[in-house]
C-alpha cells in the first residue's frame, strides 16, 4: 500500500483558493475518476469540505501521481500550477495514513474536536465505492480511518468541550445580538452542516425556520426541532423577521444577495447577523456593507478561531474552552491507532516473502526425497515416510526461529525492510514473492 494525499485546507490556503477548488458531490465524483485514469494511479478517494479538499490516492509512482493530480486540480481552480503549488501539502504513505486519522478524528478541523468531518469521511469512501475508484487499499485504510473517529467520540468527551463550526460563529454572532433565547434564526439549507446549525440554535432556545428549495427536506429538519419549515420563495419574508440567518446549502452560485437582504430590511432598525458557512460562499459579501448588518463568514471564522488557538498555546498550551484533557486523550487514542495500523501494515509486507521462502523449502526437500527414492530404490515405505518425515522436520525447525523473529521484527519501525533482506539472502524469485497476496483484515491484523 503506498498511499498519497494531496490536499488544501484551511491550514494552507485562503478561502479564495477553496472556493475556487470547491466541489459538490458530483464534482468530487468526477475528479476522483480522472485521477484514477492516470497510468500510476489505482484507486483514489476526494474529500471535499467547507474548508478542505483532498485526493487519496493508491500510487505505483510517487512524482507522476504528485504531477497528475495536481494539474487536475489546478484546472479545477482555473489557475497555473505555479499560482496553486504554495497551497499545497503532500503526504505519502505512513505520513498520508497519519494524516487522514488526524483528519477523522477533528485533529486537522478548523474548529479541533469537531465530528461532522467523520460523517465526510463516510461520505467520500462511499461515493467512491460507488464510481468504482476504491479498491482494498482504500476501503482498509478509510475504515480504519473511520474506527479511528469513532473510537474518538466514544471514548472522549470532544463532542461536548470542542467547538462546532456553527458554535464558534453562534459566539460570534452573540456579540452584536446576545443571547439566542427568544431570537429569530433561519437557516437556508437542509444538508448536514443546516442540521448542526438548527439543533444549536434551537438548543439555544431561538425561534428557528428553515428555509430549503425542497420543502419536503425543509419540514424534515424541522420537525425535529420543532422549527417552522418554509419554501425558499419565502426566504425574503423569514429574512425580514429573523435576527439571525445562517446559511449553508452547498449551492454553487449566490443564495443571498445584498439586494434581497436590504429590501428586506427596509423597516427593520434592530441588528441582524448574517452566517456564511458554505463552500462557494452562500451570501453576497456586499451584505457586509449594509447598516445594522454583520456578516461572519469562512474567512472571518478562520480568524478568530486560529486567534483563540494561538492565545491558548500562548498562555495555556491548550485550547481556551477548557478541552485540554479531551483533545490530549484523542491525540493518545491517535497515536495508539497509528502505531497498531503501521505494525499491522509492516508485519503484513513480509508474510508473501515468508509464504515464498516456505514454497521454496519445501520444493527442495520434495526434490532431495525425489532424488533419495530414485538412489535408493530398494528403501521400503516405512523407512521413506520416517526419512522424508525427518527431512520435512530438520526444513521446518530451520525455518521457525528466523520466521518468528522476522515478524516480530518487521513490527517495528525502522528503514530497513526485512522482507527484502530475506528475498535477496534465498534468491527467492521476485514473481513469486508478488504471486502471494495476505490483505490486512478490517481489525487491522492479518486474514
Amino acid at each position: 500500500m503506498s498511499v498519497l494525499v494531496v490536499g488544501v485546507s484551511h491550514r494552507s490556503a485562503p478561502v479564495s483558493v477553496l472556493e475556487a477548488l470547491a466541489l459538490d458531490a458530483e464534482g468530487a465524483a468526477k475528479l476522483a475518476l480522472q485521477v484514477s485514469e492516470h497510468d500510476h494511479v489505482n484507486e483514489t478517494v476526494v474529500l471535499a469540505t467547507c474548508n478542505r479538499i483532498e485526493v487519496y490516492a493508491d500510487v505505483e509512482r510517487f512524482h507522476g501521481s504528485i504531477e497528475a493530480t495536481t494539474r487536475l486540480l489546478a484546472d479545477r481552480a482555473g489557475r497555473q500550477v505555479e499560482e496553486l503549488l504554495p497551497h499545497l501539502y503532500v503526504h505519502y504513505d505512513d505520513g498520508a495514513v497519519s494524516h487522514l486519522f488526524h483528519v477523522a478524528a477533528g485533529l486537522d478541523s478548523m474548529a479541533l474536536g469537531e465530528a461532522q468531518v467523520l460523517g465526510q469521511c463516510r461520505d467520500a469512501l462511499r461515493a467512491g465505492q460507488e464510481t468504482g475508484t476504491v479498491g482494498a487499499t482504500l476501503n482498509l485504510l478509510f475504515q480504519q480511518a473511520l474506527r479511528v473517529g469513532k473510537r474518538v467520540h466514544a471514548e472522549t468527551d470532544v463532542d461536548r468541550t470542542a467547538p462546532s463550526m456553527v458554535s464558534a460563529a453562534l459566539a460570534q454572532a452573540s456579540v452584536h445580538i446576545g443571547d439566542l433565547a427568544g431570537r429569530r434564526a433561519v437557516v437556508v439549507g437542509a444538508g448536514s452542516m443546516a442540521a448542526i446549525a438548527v439543533a444549536t440554535t434551537a438548543r439555544a432556545g431561538a425561534d428557528v425556520v428553515v428555509v430549503n428549495r425542497s420543502l419536503d427536506r425543509a419540514a424534515h429538519l424541522a420537525a425535529g426541532y420543532a422549527a417552522t419549515a418554509r419554501p425558499f420563495s419565502e426566504l425574503a419574508d423569514a429574512v425580514s423577521a429573523a435576527d439571525l440567518v445562517i446559511s449553508c446549502t452547498g449551492a454553487t452560485g449566490t443564495v443571498v444577495s445584498a439586494h434581497d437582504v436590504s429590501r428586506a430590511r427596509r423597516s427593520a432598525s434592530r441588528p441582524l447577523v448574517v452566517v456564511d458557512l458554505a463552500l462557494p460562499h452562500d451570501v453576497d459579501p456586499a451584505v457586509a456593507d449594509l447598516s445594522g448588518v454583520h456578516l461572519i463568514n469562512l474567512a472571518s471564522l478562520a480568524e478568530s478561531i486560529g486567534a483563540a488557538e494561538a492565545e491558548s498555546v500562548l498562555v495555556h498550551d491548550a485550547p481556551v474552552d477548557g478541552s485540554a484533557s479531551a483533545l490530549s486523550q484523542v491525540r493518545r487514542i491517535v497515536a495508539d491507532e497509528l502505531a497498531a495500523f503501521g505494525a499491522a501494515r509492516r508485519s503484513a509486507s513480509v508474510t508473501p516473502t515468508l509464504v515464498a521462502l516456505r514454497s521454496m523449502a519445501t520444493a527442495v526437500v520434495e526434490a532431495e526425497l525425489e532424488r533419495l527414492r530414485h538412489r535408493l530404490p530398494h528403501l521400503d515405505a516405512k523407512s521413506v515416510d520416517e526419512v522424508s518425515h525427518a527431512i520435512r522436520r530438520v526444513a521446518e525447525k530451520l525455518l521457525h526461529q528466523p520466521t518468528v523473529r522476522v515478524k516480530e521484527l518487521a513490527k517495528e519501525p525502522g528503514t530497513l525492510s526485512y522482507a527484502t533482506a530475506l528475498a535477496e539472502l534465498f534468491a527467492l524469485d521476485p514473481d513469486a514473492v508478488d504471486a502471494v497476496t495476505t490483505p490486512l483484515t478490517d481489525e487491522g491484523g492479518l486474514r
